[in-house]
Formats: structure tokens, C-alpha cells, sequence
């Protein structure tokens, strides 16, 4: 068997950081997933912060997975970036060597980690004479790129096309996070690549006691605050529930995400509303023992997005037995199946009624506590499994 090399450049670019991203996680369970799969036979490679691309030794990558691993799942908040000279010995321990690279295999990327520097990819290819198979996560900036930074579609559109070519040039393939990506995909690839579907896991949450405190029923909204998220009709929803209810009687938010791009109107209402004030939280940094905390004790996760390319935070909720209120997309359906409430994200009436019923327990969310036992939880080991298989056919 060829050997297989996994691309940790991601998992290393984040060492200063003390909580994950999605992208973290899903390159951390490939790396978990994959050594558990090839073992010895997996090496990990990286383009370091410095600028070298080579072998990571194994010792070094995988005290460092376990570093991170019990930094994202510390109960103490630790500071959201921590210094450069704290952090020196550990990326000098993770430069890579040139021992070991170029003799062939399947090449696996789970981030799109420079990507945009198409270049630098072809001479890691051709160094490493290997097959190229990627994660494709999601095409949004391009297909909504009123939804992405000022040059997020040009920079995206950059990291597809290198997908694409060093595909075509390495005679590789793709994985993709559902079904709605597959098909976003497929018109950038030559006729006949394999695309091969495979649902993210549901990350396994710590066991957790409710928090004590305000007895009022909340809700959760995991995910970066941008755009495409639409905090905007939360938010307004909530002043209108402010002004209209009892102060008793308004269920709390609770907005669980780093701030992203282009959003004025939602910073302005989190700071400058006083309406919201008591009633609507923003954690910018979440352990994951206390997310596990929050998500078990919530009413229902809410996520009212206009596009996604997968629904990870269905999952996680729907895993611990949360009720999930979100938009209606093709993404979402795959994970949630019949379980969630589905809303178009501009029917702010129906979102009204629907936070309402699931904060008193109400008719709506006694049927979907109901049709909760009959969800397919996706595992990790599944997708790893269909990672494996198109490893396999590209060894032949």
C-alpha cells in the first residue's frame, strides 16, 4: 500500500489560538481519524508559519494534537491568542524535514489552507509525486458573494481552481460535506472526477450539569457572526419580544461566535441596544465544556442562515438532545433530516412563533422532541470510512 500524507498546515497556523474554528476540528478529526485507520503507514506534512513545507515529525505532531485537543476542552477560558515567545518552542519543535517526502501516495487536505497560492501547491505535489484528495467544504463566496469579505470570491474562486487543477493534474479527487457541495462542485471539475459525499461527525460534547442562574428558558446560536448567518433577524426579533412581553417572560440569546466581517448592524445593536441588554449574550470565546453546558440546557439552537454548506451546529445540538429552529436549505435538511423546524430566513412571524412555543414547551417542540430518537447521528468513524475507500481507489 502507498503510504498516505495528511496536510496538519492549518491545525499548526492555529497554535496561538485557544479555541477552534470548524475548520480546526474537521483537520484534527482527519488527523485522529486517519491515524486510527493507517497508523504507522500516515505521515503528517505541513507548510510551516516559517515558510518550509516537509515532513512533521511524528513525536512533535502528535504531542501537539494532544495539546490542542485539551486546550479546546479546558473548563478555564484561556486568552483568545497567546503570545508569540510562549509558542516559539513548539512551532520550532513542529519545523519539518525533507526526509521521507517524495515517494508518492495519496495526498489528503481537510482545510483549504493555502489554497489561494496555487504555485506552492503544484511544487508540493510534484515533490511529493502524489495523488491529490481534498475536503471541499463549501463554494458560498463564489455563489453569494454579497455573503463574503470584499475579496472573498476572487480568493475563493482561487482556492477551487487550484482544487480543480492539481485534481486533473494529479488524477486525485474530492470529498465534500454533503450532497448541496457536491453539486456546487461539480461543473469546476473535469467529467468523471470522483466526488465522494461524506457527512462531517458530530463532535462528542462533554457531559455537563446545567448552569444555575436565570431560570428563563434561552436559546443558542453557534457560529461566526457574519452576513450570511442573519443575526440581524434574531436580534431584531429579540427587541421586538422586549417590547412586547413581559420582562419575565423574554427567553434569553445567547450568541455563541467571534465577530466576523462586514457587520456594523449587528455590532451596533449587541452594543449600543439597550432594549437587548439582559436578554441577549455574546460569547466571542466558548470552551467546550461549557458550549456542552449551554446546548443541553438550551430551549432550541436557532440558525436562521441564508446559506450553508453544512449544518455542524445541527448536529451537535440535535446530538444532545437540543431541539434545532433553522432555515430551510439543502445543507441543513441533510443533517437534520426530519428533526428540525424548518423556516424561510426572512419569515420573521414565523421565527416569532416558533421561539415562542419551543420557550414554553408549546406544541411545536413537543413533536419534535418526538421525531429526535429517529435522528442518524453522523459519526466521524462514517466519514472516515469514505475517506478510507477513496484513498483506496486512488492506491490502484
Amino acid at each position: 500500500m502507498s503510504q498516505v500524507i495528511l496536510d496538519i498546515s492549518r491545525l499548526i497556523s492555529r497554535i496561538r489560538y485557544s479555541t477552534p474554528s470548524g475548520v480546526d476540528r474537521v483537520e484534527m478529526a482527519y488527523a485522529r481519524g486517519l491515524l486510527a485507520h493507517y497508523g504507522d503507514d500516515l505521515a503528517f506534512a505541513a507548510l510551516h508559519p516559517a515558510g518550509l513545507y516537509g515532513r512533521v515529525r511524528r513525536t512533535a505532531a502528535l504531542a501537539y494534537l494532544d495539546t490542542l485537543e485539551r486546550r479546546w476542552s479546558s473548563q478555564v477560558d484561556g486568552p483568545l491568542r497567546r503570545s508569540l515567545p510562549s509558542i516559539l518552542p513548539q512551532l520550532d519543535a513542529l519545523l519539518p524535514t525533507r526526509r521521507g517526502v517524495g515517494g508518492g501516495g495519496v495526498y489528503v487536505q481537510a482545510s483549504p489552507h493555502h489554497l489561494t497560492r496555487a504555485d506552492v501547491v503544484r511544487r508540493i505535489m510534484r515533490r511529493e509525486r502524489a495523488r491529490f484528495l481534498c475536503l471541499v467544504h463549501d463554494l458560498i463566496p463564489i455563489e453569494f458573494p454579497e455573503y463574503a469579505r470584499p475579496a472573498g470570491a476572487a480568493l475563493h474562486r482561487q482556492r477551487i481552481e487550484t482544487v480543480a487543477t492539481m485534481i486533473a493534474e494529479t488524477d486525485g479527487g474530492a470529498i465534500v460535506n454533503s450532497a448541496a457541495t457536491g453539486r456546487s462542485l461539480q461543473p469546476w471539475l473535469r467529467p468523471g472526477t470522483p466526488i465522494h459525499v461524506a457527512l462531517l461527525g458530530t463532535e462528542a460534547l462533554p457531559a455537563a450539569e446545567p448552569e444555575r442562574g436565570d431560570n428563563r428558558p434561552y436559546f443558542v446560536c453557534l457560529g461566526t457572526i457574519e452576513p450570511r448567518k442573519n443575526h440581524l433577524l434574531l436580534l431584531h426579533l429579540w427587541r421586538q419580544l422586549v417590547q412586547t412581553l413581559p420582562a419575565a417572560e423574554v427567553p434569553r440569546l445567547v450568541i455563541v461566535g467571534r465577530r466576523g466581517w462586514e457587520n456594523e448592524q449587528v455590532v451596533d445593536m449587541l452594543e449600543r441596544c439597550p432594549a437587548l441588554a439582559g436578554h441577549v449574550e455574546e460569547l466571542g470565546g466558548c470552551p467546550d465544556r461549557r458550549l456542552s453546558v449551554l446546548l443541553r440546557g438550551a430551549a432550541a439552537l436557532v440558525m436562521p442562515s441564508f446559506a450553508e454548506g453544512y449544518g455542524m451546529p445541527v448536529a451537535e445540538a440535535l446530538s444532545v438532545g437540543t431541539p434545532v429552529i433553522c432555515s430551510d436549505l439543502p445543507a441543513l435538511r441533510e443533517v437534520g433530516g426530519a428533526v428540525p423546524d424548518y423556516l424561510d430566513p426572512l419569515d420573521g412571524p414565523g421565527w416569532r412563533r416558533a421561539v415562542l412555543d419551543h420557550a414554553s414547551s408549546g406544541p411545536m417542540r413537543a413533536a419534535q422532541m418526538e421525531r429526535l430518537p429517529d435522528w442518524h447521528n453522523p459519526s466521524w468513524t462514517e466519514h472516515i470510512a469514505i475517506v478510507a475507500d477513496a484513498i483506496g481507489q486512488l492506491q490502484l
